[in-house]
């Protein structure tokens, strides 16, 4: 019984961290252009990396 009133408020801050961290990326813009990334995860527009001088 006692390892519930140490269990139920770590819970509780925990869940309440999440809620904060969610609302603090909703209202910073995290998840305004959805369609750009998916877009973007197809695109092949990277660069070929150099090639490595043997030494």
């Amino acid at each position: 019984m006692s390892a519930l009133l140490w269990l139920i408020p770590i819970a509780l801050i925990l869940g309440g961290t999440g809620l904060l961290g969610f609302f603090w990326s909703m209202k910073s813009g995290q998840f305004e252009d959805l369609s750009g990334d998916a877009s973007r995860i197809l695109e092949d527009n990277d660069r070929p990396l150099k090639e490595r001088v043997k030494r």
